[in-house]
């Protein structure tokens, strides 16, 4: 099943995980909405700026640090996700707690990981 996904943290630097989980989502069929601070590209995929509004999100995977998600928290829950992805390095208890208030899974996983065991 396609899942739309928004990947917060996107960056057009191929060593980023953020880059590599774009271009893997897409491999696996999913529809990506990838959001960061600067314009760039991921394959052929535009990065999104200035926190588009975005309908239909269905997971939304971060890929930026807890010291810098406070300025994301009311962007992330305007999408309405079902999910909400905290990869490796990006748990924070109060982004999670106040998600599960709002009704969001959250999981604290690896997006690229999920992918390859087919657990996304």
């Amino acid at each position: 099943m396609t899942k739309n996904t928004a990947i917060i943290g996107a960056s057009s630097k191929p060593e980023r995980y953020a880059y590599l989980a774009t271009l893997s989502l897409l491999k696996h069929g999913h529809k990506v909405f990838p959001i960061g601070l600067r314009e760039g590209m991921i394959g052929n995929e535009f990065i999104l700026t200035n926190r588009p509004q975005l309908a239909d999100i269905d997971t939304v995977t971060l890929y930026v640090g807890p010291q810098h998600q406070e300025v994301w928290a009311d962007y992330i829950f305007s999408l309405k996700p079902k999910r909400l992805i905290f990869n490796p390095g990006t748990e924070n208890p109060v982004l999670l707690q106040e998600a599960e208030k709002r009704g969001i899974e959250c999981v604290e996983a690896c997006t690229l990981v999920m992918l390859s065991i087919g657990n996304y």
